[in-house]
């Protein structure tokens, strides 16, 4: 079964900065495209950033440009969502995904993605 657990989550100041992970347990993820979408209250689900397995295709929500990386270390099977200078429209819960067998294919969208986690907290305070 295959789990995806997030972390890193809080409450911080605008400009601040904040560092997410995401640990993926059973199953392997040295091929799989990785990605963090993002939830603000009462909206729609958005995407934020995805990786590919070999970290060299990236892609970057527009606001997120300048400010947020993501990474990932396969052997420890985690992905990290470093944000940078935040600002309250950052405040949301964020999700992180796993392809897994997924053919979809298309980085930022969520239909790509076939395992999600829980979420964790983001809020920036003004």
């Amino acid at each position: 079964q295959v789990h995806v657990i997030e972390s890193g989550g809080g409450l911080v100041q605008t400009g601040g900065f904040l560092r997410l992970s995401c640990l993926v347990s059973g199953r392997p993820i040295a091929k799989d495209r990785m990605a963090w979408f993002l939830q603000p209250p009462g909206k729609e689900r958005e995407f934020v950033a995805s990786i590919d397995g070999t970290g060299a295709d990236i892609h970057l929500r527009g606001s997120g440009e300048g400010r947020f990386t993501i990474s990932r270390v396969n052997s420890k099977n985690t992905v990290i969502l470093e944000m940078h200078s935040l600002m309250p429209e950052d405040t949301a819960v964020y999700y992180c995904a796993n392809e897994g067998s997924n053919s979809h294919r298309i980085p930022y969208s969520s239909a790509s993605y076939e395992y999600w986690g829980q979420g964790t907290q983001v809020t920036v305070s003004a």
